[in-house]
């Protein structure tokens, strides 16, 4: 099994307004836990390969430049470009706290930036996995004008991972927002034209959905702030919202 796990970088954050900000430290040690018995547990029922793609909104995403983007203040590339060196950010520290904490780890970038990282190439990837290391990708696709959603599933599909699992502050996807509506019901399971269609379901850009349809790559939408989550997602337990 070779799943690819993809975090937000507001996860890695402090709480701060509802949102996370900064990176910290404890939140980035307790994932390695997690990551860690993850591993362990999957030796039961065979092994178990783990990609990480990390996003940037605890520091830096191109959204946050939007007016300066109207008012041509700030071109939507370079925006775009900070938010992808932001994930490097992320990945380059997650990395160093994970091997800290005894979780052997390798750290890639999507973007060119060799002083800091080694790039992401497929051969190397897969090197880095038969040596029994975690695989942690900055950079996101490299490109402007393109989420680490989309990034995570074409990662996904180039490393012929079996699933994409998208962490979330939620329990899985609902038929509206329920801190809005008090009557939304969680969806168990969900097509990936139901997912695309249905503007109420905010699960993973549509793009990232188009592409995991095409390809019939699963995805499970889960909680990430849950001990044992990523262990159970890993071991085809029914939790959160599966895509397929």
């Amino acid at each position: 099994m070779r799943i690819l796990l993809k975090i937000s970088g507001e996860q890695l954050g402090y709480e701060q307004d509802g949102k996370g900000r900064g990176f910290d430290v404890e939140r980035a040690k307790w994932l390695a836990g997690e990551i860690r018995q993850t591993l362990t547990d999957a030796l039961n029922n065979g092994p178990t390969e783990i990609a990480i793609m990390v996003g940037g909104g605890n520091l830096v995403r191109g959204a946050f430049f939007d007016d300066a983007i109207k008012n041509n203040q700030i071109g939507q590339t370079t925006a775009d470009n900070a938010g992808m060196l932001a994930t490097i950010i992320n990945a380059t520290l997650l990395g160093d706290i994970f091997r800290a904490e005894g979780v052997p780890t390798a750290v890639l970038s999507n973007v060119n930036v060799p002083q800091v990282v080694d790039d992401f190439t497929y051969r190397r990837a897969e090197s880095h996995f038969k040596k029994g290391r975690v695989v942690i990708l900055g950079g996101g696709t490299g490109r402007p004008l393109v989420t680490t959603d989309t990034g995570a599933v074409n990662l996904a599909l180039e490393l012929k991972c079996d699933l994409v699992a998208k962490a979330t502050k939620v329990d899985g996807a609902y038929t509206d927002d329920p801190k809005v509506n008090p009557t939304a019901q969680k969806i168990d399971q969900i097509s990936y034209a139901d997912a695309i269609n249905d503007p109420k379901i905010r699960i993973m850009d549509k793009a990232a959905l188009g592409m995991a349809g095409d390809h019939q790559l699963p995805i499970v939408i889960f909680e990430l702030l849950q001990d044992g989550n990523i262990a159970r997602v890993a071991a085809g337990e029914t939790i959160g919202t599966r895509v397929n």
